[in-house]
């Protein structure tokens, strides 16, 4: 089967499929729109400013050549990715008062936004890894944490992710969609499409939750497991300074954890819900927009390193050898 077909909307069993779906947005009233289109255009360009300013940095820094920063760039690099599949198009429908997108067009940013959003899971937990083996083993971190290694931590976390968007990509192309197609929310997703099809949706929110177990448990209990490892060899640590440094090194970390896997977690775990209320469109914003804008302010904020790279950077000073 072609991806082609696989875009093309399936007949129901009336013999009629819907061709397109009409998102409904954030809000309806029409003098609410620009403020919207302003707020959002703000937040995708501070969002795509900051995370390539924290790439450019981890780049030309010397000193940023480690990692922990390897795998910030990364990041960064999947937060642009993230925020721009779904806001430039929210931003373009403001624009031309058009709510309907394409079958196809509806798939696709299911995919892409499930692989960003797969990738960036995966990566989380490497960067604890990272933290683990730098705090609990210092004397085998560099070869345990070689540049093969972080390469082949960063391939896996963008295969595992792949299947995983692609699986339920295919899952939903399978789905008839003969009836209602109005989505309550501003980006495709799976929740929202489940109340629209026509086909019994019980396979595939089992594979949601089945998947997700996995994709989503898995991670989290290794960066749980990771962090009381950190824990307890911080607390072995007699100085106070020493104590705080180590602790520095992971708040940023895990305070990015917590955001993405609580709303997260909000977001995908109240499928049974029979309607989707403005607390969805919430979380949406949360896990498309805030997300991504957060994760450079909280890493540069918390991180005297970024903060010399970046003002160097701005100033047009380079560190002195």
């Amino acid at each position: 089967v072609s991806l082609q077909e696989l875009m093309q909307p399936e007949s129901g069993a009336n013999g009629t499929a819907i061709a397109e779906f009409m998102l409904l947005g954030l809000v309806e009233a029409p003098g609410l729109q620009p403020v919207v289109f302003v707020l959002f255009l703000f937040a995708y360009l501070v969002t795509v400013g900051g995370n390539l300013s924290i790439l450019a940095a981890v780049l030309v820094e010397p000193k940023l050549h480690t990692p922990m920063y390897f795998f910030l760039g990364n990041l960064s690099v999947l937060d642009v990715g993230c925020i721009s599949v779904t806001v430039p198009s929210v931003l373009s429908r403001l624009l031309s008062h058009k709510r309907a997108v394409p079958y196809g067009a509806c798939l696709t940013q299911l995919f892409f936004f499930h692989l960003f959003v797969g990738v960036d899971c995966f990566l989380l937990t490497a960067m604890a890894y990272d933290r683990f083996l730098a705090i609990c083993r210092p004397l085998t971190y560099s070869t345990r944490m070689s540049q093969t290694v972080q390469r082949m931590l960063v391939a896996a976390s963008w295969a595992c992710a792949f299947t995983n968007a692609l699986t339920h990509t295919v899952a939903m192309s399978m789905l008839n969609f003969c009836g209602p197609n109005v989505i309550n929310h501003f980006y495709c997703d799976l929740p929202q499409l489940f109340q629209l099809s026509c086909s019994s949706t019980q396979l595939n929110e089992l594979l949601l939750f089945a998947v997700g177990f996995i994709m989503a448990g898995t991670p989290m209990a290794l960066i749980v497991i990771s962090y009381f490892h950190v824990a307890a060899a911080v607390l072995r640590i007699r100085s106070a300074e020493g104590r705080k440094k180590a602790f520095s090194t992971c708040g940023s970390h895990l305070t990015v954890v917590v955001i993405f896997y609580g709303s997260g977690i909000f977001n995908y775990m109240r499928l049974g819900s029979t309607k989707l209320s403005d607390k969805d469109k919430a979380v949406g914003i949360f896990n498309t927009v805030i997300n991504p804008m957060l994760n450079p302010i909280i890493y540069s904020l918390r991180n005297p390193d970024v903060q010399s790279a970046l003002w160097r950077m701005l100033t047009g000073r380079r560190l002195l050898a």
